[in-house]
């Protein structure tokens, strides 16, 4: 059964355009290929960090929610290690609450789109 999961990821800062593109694309085909469905996805740009990762104070954050096996994550895991231009990763399974808010939030955005 599939399981519903969130996760965002912090791409290095000298990373051109297309290379964030490129990376955000390598984790939505590791998704897929594995038999998981991409439910959302936000690029949300460069922000600046909390602290200092790896002597950088930026880094471009990206959300994917999505559902997928639970013994995918682990090669999930496993890929965002592996890769030198993820400095931060997150993923968590969302419960039932957290999958009503994401909803909920993604309504209010497509709201506030059209109301401009």
């Amino acid at each position: 059964m599939l399981k519903h999961y969130e996760t965002v990821f912090i791409a290095t800062p000298v990373l051109s355009d297309s290379q964030i593109k490129e990376a955000v694309k390598k984790y939505r085909d590791i998704i897929t290929e594995n038999g998981g469905e991409i439910v959302h996805e936000e690029n949300w740009g460069l922000k600046k960090l909390a602290y200092p990762i790896q002597k950088k104070t930026t880094g471009f954050y990206n959300l994917i929610e999505f559902k997928a096996n639970p013994e995918f994550i682990a090669k999930l895991d496993i890929q965002y290690r592996r890769d030198e231009r993820i400095i931060r990763y997150l993923v968590f399974s969302m419960d039932k609450h957290a999958i009503e808010y994401a909803e909920k939030r993604r309504s209010n955005k497509t709201e506030n789109k059209k109301g401009e």
